[in-house]
């Protein structure tokens, strides 16, 4: 190799891209709501659960997946978040989270 290549492939460094995606997935009601079982959000950031909320109800306007989601149960990869605050509960990039209505019957 010449000079000349190894100057020009030292200056061929590949960008990374910063952002990331958060995958949300709808169960039962959620998926009808939303009209989708999935979306992707890219975000450079953790994020917490109500801003994913947030973002999740603006990606369907005109939809009744705002107060679907207001009674679902969230999972964050296999955890489940339970009663904790969403506006406390951080969700990273690369992570995934789940939206689950109440189910009846046993």
């Amino acid at each position: 190799m010449h000079l000349t290549e190894i100057r020009a492939s030292y200056w061929k460094v590949p960008r990374v891209n910063e952002t990331q995606i958060i995958e949300i997935r709808y169960w039962a009601g959620a998926k009808h709501a939303a009209g989708t079982d999935r979306d992707l959000v890219e975000t450079p950031a953790p994020l917490t659960l109500a801003e994913i909320r947030e973002r999740a109800v603006d990606l369907h306007p005109g939809t009744r997946l705002g107060e679907v989601l207001a009674a679902c149960s969230a999972l964050i990869g296999e955890q489940p978040v339970g009663k904790a605050d969403p506006a406390s509960v951080l969700v990273r990039p690369g992570e995934t989270v789940e939206f689950l209505p109440p189910f009846a019957g046993g």
